[in-house]
């Protein structure tokens, strides 16, 4: 477990623009439920969107105070979805190559958006 601590990642989400104006709001649905996912891993974060082409994703370099984490590191987990509103963690967090997702890659989901600050937006290179 982390606590009250920051770190630097990537926004796995679209709609970058409008997040740089308005910040984040959290996604309705994902493996840990509601919240606003982000990635350490710049390979994860730079396959999202999943319905926009690569030459289009943007991917957003954020602060996280990460706060309280919860690591959920198998399906299933008996907290993978209620770890905020029954257990009150800040982050569910799940380690890179646990079984959890395909690619293996970790990701993170954030409850509440003003924990996050973005940094810099990184835009595909044209080719």
């Amino acid at each position: 477990m982390v606590i009250n601590t920051s770190c630097i990642t990537e926004h796995l989400g679209g709609a970058a623009q409008q997040i740089m104006a308005s910040g984040f709001r959290q996604s309705e649905k994902g493996m840990f439920g509601r919240g606003v996912y982000v990635s350490r891993d710049l390979q994860k974060a730079s396959r999202y969107p999943l319905d926009l082409p690569e030459n289009q994703r943007v991917v957003l370099k954020v602060r996280v105070n990460v706060g309280k984490v919860k690591k959920i590191d198998f399906q299933r987990h008996p907290m993978q979805t209620t770890w905020h509103t029954v257990d009150g963690y800040d982050t569910a967090w799940c380690p890179p190559n646990c079984g959890m997702v395909q690619s293996g890659l970790e990701e993170d989901c954030i409850w509440d958006p003003h924990r996050i600050t973005v940094l810099k937006a990184i835009y595909p290179k044209r080719s």
